[in-house]
């Protein structure tokens, strides 16, 4: 019975919350709030070109992002935590995108998907940035001209290993950097710019 029990039998050390196995309930606060944000991601709608046409075909039902946590891409930038830059970026649109950056909520995440976005691509001109991480920090690049869907998810489930592990754990206006290999098939053809 329990008044058999007696202190000296009771090793406090090996009877708490410490050698119970992890799990939902003995999981950190911080390990929740990461389950969490990785499940939850919310992609703001930014397809400039044909790289968009992809981002789209990535949330129809063949390749289906809503097992994700990605239901809907969102149209106002306050409801918002990823950004897909899907396409080139004129020197016009550059300012816009920033605004629609600041705007969004913290912390936030972005997706360079296609050359074009990622270095200018074949656009080696006055009229397009060469390269997207000149207006916002980029967490992941995505190759290809254009990603198939099967590369954006790629890119969508390193993002997703990044803030499940703390490796995104970033001071404001930095990003991750990280480039991931093209998934859909297509043969890796090397982009030269500057050179005629």
């Amino acid at each position: 019975m329990a008044s058999d029990i007696k202190p000296q039998d009771v090793d406090m050390g090996r009877t708490g919350i410490e050698n119970l196995p992890h799990n939902f309930i003995t999981g950190t606060l911080e390990e929740v709030v990461k389950w969490a944000r990785v499940r939850s991601l919310m992609p703001a709608t930014f397809g400039l070109a044909c790289c968009a046409l992809e981002m789209m075909a990535t949330g129809g039902p063949h390749y289906d992002i809503a097992r994700l946590g990605m239901e809907t891409f969102r149209a106002s930038p306050r409801q918002a935590d990823l950004m897909i830059v899907a396409g080139r970026v004129s020197q016009k649109m550059a300012p816009v995108l920033r605004q629609i950056y600041d705007q969004m909520v913290e912390p936030k995440w972005v997706i360079s998907m296609g050359v074009c976005a990622s270095s200018g691509g074949m656009f080696n001109n006055y009229a397009i940035v060469q390269g997207v991480d000149q207006v916002v920090p980029v967490d992941v690049y995505a190759p290809g001209c254009p990603p198939g869907p099967e590369t954006l998810l790629h890119a969508i489930l390193t993002l997703h290993d990044k803030i499940r592990n703390g490796e995104l754990t970033r001071r404001p206006g930095e990003g991750a950097n990280l480039v991931i290999e093209q998934r859909d098939g297509q043969a890796f053809t090397p982009v030269t710019l500057g050179k005629r």
